[in-house]
């Protein structure tokens, strides 16, 4: 990979000095792991990225206060209850999470983050998910099966975990990176993903941690759509324990962009598994726009095409409706003349600069749709330059999901 990175197995627990545990508590279902924790050996650089959504949940008023001072040690996370629109009494909850659990760890409060993701407007059942803390607290491991049971914790709709882990040379040391990641429905965050957990052992300052962070998922998470939705919980922690013994990155230079470089390979990895496991997906798509005049008109294009209801419903259906695809581009606010324009299946044309495809073509461009992962790719012809959106097509069981979510 570039910049010497490589993508290597793991999840939370892949970099050194964390570790991790999921357990069930019985916060919605039972039997079913529900209650995360992630912990390093000693306090950490941190950075966080949370929703742009102006209904943020109380986890995310906690955590944007707790994150400023850019040390922290351990992160709580639930699934079942988002905890969400809960007033006044949610924010009490969401900090005696914090306390309870830096009390069990013997670590300062101020050093713990928390998180939560479900079903909205319904207040913690507190005494389960301390009880549950208790237990992940006592299963502490840093091996691979505790990192993968935190992933199970925190998942809802997902019907996979997802984890990614990089390594790179930097300094004369090896630093690894690895993540978790939930996310299947409510995406199109403009800023992170549903619930994403990074670590590294890089040494790193907070101010150089807050910026890779920040430019990884401009390329990573904010370019995943499923939906359109935002959650009112989204939130990326990334936490640094500095034990890989590289010399402290400081300042930009070649080691901030060999850290970045691997941040970014596996933001992009669980962003990619993201769109491919979402709700009722049966494809995972990738939309390329290229030839744009500006940045910001290839993302707005290649962002509508993968926002498209009818589009993501042609995927579905195995159906080369190109129309769909340049009606999104055009409407998108991007500068594009259908003059000019191509759109491609794969490797296959379905439109071409006003010529469109005959019945042959058509055939091969159902060959393209027939896989589970399919490339749409606009060629606007207009610049030089290019944008591309992991998504995934929109199927009936996308409708069952949502609609008996609360039921």
């Amino acid at each position: 990979m570039k910049g010497g990175i490589r993508l290597v197995e793991g999840g939370v627990c892949a970099a050194k000095g964390f570790r991790a545990a999921g357990v069930p508590a019985r916060i919605k279902y039972e039997g079913r792991r529900d209650v995360a924790l992630i912990v390093a050996d000693a306090p950490c650089a941190a950075a966080a990225v949370f929703t742009t959504n102006a209904v943020a949940a109380a986890p995310v008023v906690y955590d944007r206060a707790a994150v400023k001072g850019g040390r922290i040690q351990a992160i709580l996370a639930n699934s079942g209850c988002a905890n969400a629109c809960t007033g006044e009494a949610g924010r009490r909850d969401a900090e005696r999470s914090a306390i309870e659990t830096a009390r069990t760890l013997g670590i300062d409060p101020g050093l713990v983050l928390v998180a939560s993701t479900g079903v909205i407007g319904h207040r913690l059942p507190m005494d389960r998910l301390l009880d549950g803390m208790r237990c992940a607290a006592a299963a502490l491991a840093a091996s691979p099966e505790a990192a993968l049971d935190a992933n199970r914790a925190v998942m809802t709709t997902d019907t996979k975990p997802k984890q990614a882990a990089a390594q790179v040379r930097i300094g004369g040391r090896t630093v690894t990176v690895g993540g978790m990641c939930k996310g299947s429905g409510m995406i199109e965050p403009n800023m992170a993903t549903m619930l994403g957990f990074i670590t590294t052992d890089a040494a790193i300052s907070p101010t150089m941690l807050r910026r890779a962070l920040r430019r990884a998922i401009a390329v990573s998470f904010n370019h995943v759509v499923v939906d359109g939705d935002e959650s009112t919980n989204d939130s990326v922690f990334l936490l640094a324990s500095g034990v890989a013994g590289n010399a402290r990155i400081s300042a930009p230079g070649r080691d901030m962009d060999l850290f970045t470089e691997a941040l970014t390979a596996v933001g992009v990895a669980l962003a990619k598994q993201m769109a491919a496991d979402g709700e009722g997906a049966t494809k995972f798509v990738s939309v390329t726009v290229k030839g744009a005049r500006t940045p910001r008109d290839a993302e707005r294009a290649a962002r509508a095409i993968a926002k498209s209801p009818l589009a993501k419903t042609s995927w579905f259906g195995k159906d080369p409706n190109w129309g769909r695809v340049l009606a999104a581009a055009g409407y998108s606010g991007a500068a594009v003349d259908d003059r000019r324009a191509e759109v491609f299946y794969g490797r296959t044309w379905a439109y071409r600069k006003g010529r469109v495809a005959d019945a042959a073509q058509l055939e091969w461009l159902a060959r393209e749709l027939e896989g589970p992962e399919l490339s749409v790719t606009v060629d606007l012809h207009l610049g030089e330059h290019s944008a591309t959106i992991y998504t995934c097509d929109l199927s009936l069981d996308y409708v069952h999901i949502n609609a008996d979510y609360t039921t």
